[in-house]
């Protein structure tokens, strides 16, 4: 059936607890194959709620960007009772994500007295629990002092919380492989993952952390400059400006071509005692060569450089802001008009998931609270006066505030 082919994970569900970007983004992407995810959140709303950018409302669009396609409840974390009620909602739907280990009621071993088959994943700063957050961990895992221009002094970290998304992508892996194992043995699962070992387990298969341990050239910066291979970026006669990698030897005789440098740099290698076939050599001798293909690029506006480059298997892109990119979003298929309230109309993205040709389009992220008396009675039974009552006594709040 095509719901099935769109929402595999429909029937799923998940209680998530947490905040920022890895587990709210391991919540979406599973939201987004189907899963239902109910977010948990303190009453007012969870920190992250008015986290920048916002809309004029007043309306986070970080916050919108990543809880899109879930529904939300509005509980008192602070007292037992409000723990209580999400511990019982977490025993009902079987699985919990979560950045937090600090409530007893919520822990993997108290929520597996109580249900046997449990999964409970959890994400921790470091793995001896510590806190840490992406910009934190970038710090002590050498990526931004390899960032930036030659000539720059200070670590640059990235605006792109890298390690953020790598875990929550970690996190949602982790929790799918459980849930598997569930199905074939019908046993409970804990899945932790530390940010910062995300970090540290990519170092490691990038090859950086043997290079440093093996005793190589200690690593500099380069700027835009593609290690190990020929990519850096180029200037054009009208300001605009294009990345250019050639990753292979037909990327580099297509490039050459395009440029009408092939004899140019054929005398060149040859004075050099250079194959330039060899991406390791494209790299060793990248200033000349840059300068060589920067000359051509200079002389040519950038519409020019996109058509000679666009006739080639080079890999290039134009660099482009976000303004640039607004206008051309209705033509995207990834894009599908959203209605979010508090932001309004806008293109959003659905899951970058393609199956079968097919993928969901995006569904708007809850209100602080909206989904609080539809879950409670569902889920855990309760009636309206036992609604009503938890309401008087601060436990929950609900309704659709934005």
């Amino acid at each position: 059936m095509e719901t099935e082919a769109v929402r595999p994970l429909d029937g799923v569900r998940i209680v998530e607890l947490s905040s920022y970007v890895a587990t709210p983004l391991c919540g979406m992407t599973l939201a987004q194959l189907g899963a239902d995810v109910i977010r948990v959140e303190p009453v007012g709303g969870a920190v992250d709620r008015t986290r920048w950018p916002l809309a004029e409302s007043g309306t986070s669009l970080y916050w919108s960007g990543l809880n899109k396609g879930k529904r939300a409840i509005e509980v008192d974390l602070s007292r037992a009772e409000g723990r209580g009620l999400v511990a019982d909602l977490i025993v009902r739907a079987g699985i919990v994500v979560s950045n937090s280990d600090r409530f007893p009621e919520l822990t993997f071993e108290a929520l597996r007295a109580r249900r046997p088959d449990v999964i409970h994943v959890l994400l921790t700063g470091r793995r001896d629990g510590a806190a840490a957050v992406d910009y934190t961990v970038q710090a002590a895992t050498g990526f931004p002092l390899l960032t930036g221009p030659p000539d720059t002094a200070q670590p640059v970290n990235s605006v792109v919380p890298a390690w953020d998304l790598a875990a929550g992508l970690y996190l949602a892996a982790g929790l799918l492989a459980a849930e598997r194992h569930r199905l074939r043995t019908g046993e409970c699962r804990q899945v932790r993952l530390a940010l910062e070992d995300v970090a540290l387990a990519t170092a490691g298969s990038l090859g950086y952390l043997a290079e440093a341990q093996l005793g190589g050239t200690p690593r500099e910066r380069d700027g835009n400059h593609v290690y190990g291979t020929f990519g850096r970026d180029f200037a054009t006669a009208d300001g605009g400006r294009l990345m250019v990698v050639a990753l292979t030897p037909r990327h580099w005789r297509d490039l050459l071509a395009a440029t009408g440098l092939t004899d140019v740099v054929s005398a060149l290698a040859t004075a050099l005692g250079a194959d330039f076939a060899e991406e390791s050599a494209r790299h060793r001798h990248r200033r000349v060569l840059g300068e060589l293909l920067a000359g051509w690029f200079e002389a040519h506006t950038l519409a020019e450089a996109e058509a000679a480059l666009g006739a080639t298997r080079v890999l290039w892109s134009a660099y482009r802001s976000f303004a640039d990119l607004a206008p051309l979003l209705p033509q995207n298929p990834l894009m599908a008009l959203l209605h979010q309230p508090g932001v309004g109309d806008h293109w959003a993205p659905g899951s970058p998931l393609v199956m079968d040709g097919r993928q969901p389009p995006p569904a708007a992220a809850p209100l602080v609270g909206q989904h609080t008396d539809e879950v409670l009675r569902a889920e855990l039974g309760l009636s309206g006066p036992d609604l009503a009552k938890l309401r008087e006594n601060g436990i929950i709040r609900s309704g659709e505030r934005s």
